[in-house]
């Protein structure tokens, strides 16, 4: 894969062979930012799980303590007094079997993440093809499904992420912008990382968390030490 000068130039300030302690990652993460909009600052865990098996996946949510920096659109599939509260709570959509059609044949997707109460998981189930390989298909363990559904609004426009394994049993999640203070960045880190060690399955044996990188939209990678966690 070929790269740009300017990823060549940040690449220069990485030294790629030492584990940099956290605090040090974040700083030396922002420099590396050379994109002309406000890049994302993103985590790559490798994981020693085996997503093949049931007992070794990992998947979950935690709220940034400083949010993402993004503004995220809800869905939210309800019926009844919960669509007067899914409103009220905020929601940029809310619906039931007339989205169906939308999303499905349309291909409506102007939103970032959905929220389901129970009840409604018959309707949303018919969209699993559409919806799970976006990862957009709500899960009890993620709290987007749920009868709480103000809770679960606020807590996803407060900053709430969802991290998971890929096909690799690599876990990749945004920290916040590259604009975000340092001491911002490393919070919701700390935070990420905290929720990832209590996630460890108990089947997983061995080393738990491999590798550890930190980069931006564009930059390159910054491996971090992940020892403390």
């Amino acid at each position: 894969m070929k790269h740009g000068k300017k990823y060549m130039e940040a690449a220069k300030l990485v030294d790629r062979s030492v584990q940099y302690e956290p605090a040090e990652a974040v700083a030396l993460v922002k420099k590396t930012a050379t994109a002309k909009f406000d890049e994302t600052v993103e985590v790559h865990i490798r994981t020693g799980c085996d997503g093949r098996h049931a007992e070794q996946q990992i998947r979950g949510a935690v709220v940034l303590p400083n949010g993402t920096g993004r503004t995220v659109k809800v869905l939210v599939f309800a019926k009844g007094d919960k669509v007067a509260e899914a409103e009220a709570a905020g929601a940029d959509h809310v619906g039931g079997d007339e989205l169906i059609p939308k999303i499905q044949n349309d291909g409506w997707l102007d939103f970032d993440v959905v929220v389901a109460t129970p009840d409604m998981m018959g309707v949303v189930g018919r969209l699993g093809k559409v919806l799970g390989p976006k990862g957009l298909m709500p899960n009890p363990k993620a709290g987007t499904v749920t009868m709480d559904v103000t809770k679960a609004i606020n807590d996803i426009k407060a900053g709430k992420i969802e991290y998971r394994l890929d096909k690799a049993n690599i876990i990749h999640a945004p920290l916040g912008k590259v604009s975000f203070e340092e001491a911002k960045l490393q919070e919701n880190f700390d935070t990420l990382m905290e929720a990832i060690v209590k996630a460890r399955p108990s089947a997983v044996k061995g080393q738990y968390l491999k590798s550890v990188t930190l980069s931006t939209t564009m930059g390159p990678g910054v491996r971090v030490n992940a020892s403390k966690y």
